[in-house]
């Protein structure tokens, strides 16, 4: 199909509005503050004893790995057959379903809770390695950064939207007929079924526009999706800078995404601030958020993706040595960290994107490379959720947890240092 087109890269950018009220109101904010308020602060699974929050942190490795192993085979599948479209389809309707099942969590069954949160994440995670393949087959490389944070900047106003919306029913819930948090439930298992709706909702846009089946290149099976796999691998071995570049991405984003996934929990448990106070941060994260997305893709156009990710990754290790020192019940200290992890925040995840988008070939059906992009991202969640997670259990003090983050973002500049940039310059040396 005609590539730039303008409807169908608005179509594009659409899934981030639709997917994103996910991965902020659940998986970063709304969900993890009520599974640390209401679930037992100590839970007994299969005769082991875990606190609460690692727990979470677990049950988060577990979803993600399920979908590393899952995952490379469909978009093998996908390539084999030239349809990514139904198997995006598939995963929104997983991940819409699971979400909203959670209306019926109430923390006395954190079992259920926690396996609705596991499928939800495995629907969110598994329907953008199809989602992000579309990007080099409707846009020039020319648009890729600007593009990816134009998707990232909807994805940033659909969620805040949508937190606003959640944090009215918690604060005004008066204004909607509902007791409060305090006394019942039920005004977070709205948020919940609201959240779940809208992504289902908004989803029929992109899934209509968005290219269809391509010619298919051989009959589609599980053993054409491992040949597919296997094809792309040997590709993958052969090219210097996707090696190097996957191998940094892999060590960075094991810190970024369990920042993203674990600050409502270190909010509430270690620096106890009250569910109110924590919700405004995350806002205040996601504002600044849309700013930086856009500040990010400015940068690279100067100095290229490289430095900016460097600048970006200078930023994080940071902000963690600041996190690391932050005193319990100083909500000022919190936010003023929140501006500037809101900063870096989506630079960093639509930098990463449009990088790897340049460097892997632009002229066949992509869903294969972009598994193998999903794939090191959820298996950098895998290793740093759980290494937060181990951390916490045997020290039960979230703060020695940041410091493995900080070791993250230090081996990820070094790797990254030896990346080469002939395909990565500064939009005006081109």
């Amino acid at each position: 199909m005609e590539k730039n087109n303008k409807s169908v890269l608005t179509a594009w950018t659409m899934y981030d509005w639709a997917n994103s009220v996910y991965s902020l109101s659940i998986s970063s904010a709304i969900f993890p503050t009520f599974y640390e308020s209401f679930t037992p602060k100590h839970i007994e699974f299969m005769g082991y004893d875990f606190k609460n929050t690692a727990l979470y942190s677990y049950c988060l490795s577990l979803a993600f790995l399920i979908n590393v192993l899952l995952v490379p085979l469909l978009s093998g599948i996908s390539d084999a057959s030239g349809a990514k479209k139904p198997f995006m389809r598939f995963f929104v309707i997983l991940g819409s379903l699971g979400c909203s099942s959670l209306f019926f969590f109430n923390g006395d069954n954190y079992l259920f809770g926690l396996g609705c949160f596991m499928v939800a994440t495995l629907g969110w995670a598994g329907s953008l390695v199809f989602y992000n393949a579309f990007l080099p087959e409707i846009a020039t490389p020319d648009r890729f950064d600007r593009l990816s944070a134009r998707g990232f900047t909807m994805g940033y106003i659909g969620s805040v939207l949508m937190l606003i919306f959640n944090l009215l029913l918690l604060i005004k819930h008066d204004w909607f007929g509902l007791p409060s948090p305090k006394e019942s439930v039920l005004p977070f298992q709205i948020g919940f079924l609201t959240v779940g709706i809208w992504w289902l909702a908004w989803s029929f846009w992109p899934l209509i526009k968005l290219p269809g089946k391509l010619a298919a290149k051989s009959k589609s099976s599980i053993w054409s999706g491992y040949h597919e796999i296997r094809k792309v691998f040997a590709e993958v071995r052969t090219m210097k800078s996707v090696k190097i570049f996957l191998g940094a991405f892999f060590v960075y984003t094991m810190g970024v995404q369990t920042v993203i996934y674990v600050a409502a929990l270190f909010g509430k448990d270690v620096l106890l601030l009250k569910s109110e106070e924590m919700l405004t941060t995350i806002l205040l994260i996601q504002l600044i958020g849309i700013a930086g997305a856009y500040f990010f893709a400015f940068l690279a156009d100067r100095i290229g993706n490289k430095a900016a990710i460097f600048v970006s990754l200078i930023i994080w290790t940071i902000a963690c040595s600041l996190a690391f020192k932050l005193e319990p019940r100083h909500p000022e200290q919190f936010f003023a960290l929140a501006c500037l992890i809101g900063t870096v925040m989506g630079g960093i995840q639509s930098l990463s994107r449009a990088t790897y988008a340049k460097l892997i070939p632009g002229d066949r059906d992509n869903t294969s490379y972009f598994s193998f992009f999903e794939v090191t991202e959820k298996l950098g969640i895998v290793l740093g959720t759980f290494a937060w997670a181990a951390i916490d259990n045997i020290t039960g003090d979230m703060r020695n947890s940041i410091l493995s983050l900080m070791v993250f973002f230090f081996i990820g500049m070094g790797i990254l240092y030896f990346l080469p940039t002939d395909k990565l310059q500064p939009s005006k040396k081109k």
